[in-house]
């Protein structure tokens, strides 16, 4: 067996990629979308036809500059998002536009019209998790989109106070970005390498996994954002890990031993104080972890960078610009 195959034993693999001839090969169970991954796979021939199909969505002039893009990208992220669930047994992640990330009011309304492309489709809201950046207005969003059965997945998250936050609003799963982490402590200590063990990134996944288990959260965990093999190795076990394409093709070519290293059975032992967080509290928390601050935010930029980059590809082939 692969280490591959031994990991989805124990953990529930996740591809993280827009592509789904990838996908297709190495058969996760769900799968994740973001601005980043849409905006590489747009520009794939053979997905020319969602590209086409989207351009063409709501009542708009896309020609017009001074027309927003957001209705024709949320149609080109549900009709991926569509593909992806025909060649996945799970779920799919669909992520809303990063430039609501500080809007609790707009990020519940675009949540919804997502929501609503799909079961006008016939697909099944459970198969479907709306992406947020986990600020406190995405997390308060989020909690109420919960109670009407729309399950969220909390993205662009770095810090303690954002897995608490997102226990207690019982969001259906967090992605904290274990590589991202491990960048920023590399640049600040001078290093080119942390070894998996002392990966900061690594280490933070696994005290949110402790705490949640200890405190009986239902919030599911998925790391996300690895930079090698080592890092998803040593979070064997966790709920699920989002895997991108070329680290998948690495596990798969790999027949070593792989332990498990989250266990629920050992984080009930633990000796972990339980928080409760208002929003004065959480703001002072996160705020005091430089690292998440800054990821946090450099995270919300680069997404939406994407999305313009996206919304200018699409503009400028439907408007017969040279890309």
């Amino acid at each position: 067996m692969s280490v591959l195959d031994k990991l989805k034993e124990i953990t529930v693999v996740v591809a993280d990629t827009g592509d789904i001839s990838s996908i297709k090969v190495h058969e996760p169970q769900d799968a994740t979308t973001n601005p980043s991954l849409l905006l590489a796979a747009a520009q794939m021939p053979e997905y020319a036809h969602l590209v086409a199909d989207a351009l063409t969505y709501g009542d708009i002039d896309i020609c017009d500059p001074a027309q927003s893009m957001r209705p024709c990208l949320e149609k080109l992220a549900v009709n991926f998002a569509k593909e992806i669930l025909k060649v996945i047994p799970g779920r799919v992640s669909v992520e809303v536009d990063a430039t609501l990330s500080f809007d609790t009011t707009e990020t519940l309304k675009t949540a919804r019209q997502i929501i609503a492309m799909f079961e006008g489709d016939d697909i099944d809201r459970n198969r479907i998790l709306i992406k947020i950046a986990a600020t406190w207005e995405g997390i308060k969003a989020a909690e109420q989109l919960e109670t009407e059965g729309i399950h969220c997945n909390l993205t662009l998250l770095f810090s303690f106070a954002q897995a608490v936050a997102c226990a207690e609003a019982r969001v259906q799963l967090i992605s904290p970005f274990v590589g991202r982490i491990m960048d920023w402590h590399k640049a600040k200590r001078g290093v080119e390498h942390i070894p998996a063990e002392s990966d900061p990134g690594v280490i933070s996944v696994t005290d949110i996994y402790n705490y949640y288990k200890k405190f009986g959260y239902q919030t599911q965990v998925m790391g996300a954002s690895f930079r090698n093999t080592g890092e998803i190795k040593a979070l064997a076990g966790c709920d699920f890990l989002t895997i991108s394409p070329h680290l998948l093709l690495e596990l798969e070519a790999d027949d070593s031993d792989l332990p498990r290293k989250l266990d629920p059975t050992q984080s009930s032992a633990l000796d972990i104080k339980q928080l409760f967080l208002s929003e004065s509290d959480f703001r002072w928390l996160h705020n005091e972890d430089a690292m998440a601050t800054e990821k946090l935010a450099e995270g919300i930029r680069k997404f939406s960078a994407d999305l313009d980059s996206l919304g200018k590809l699409l503009r400028d082939k439907h408007c017969g610009k040279k890309v």
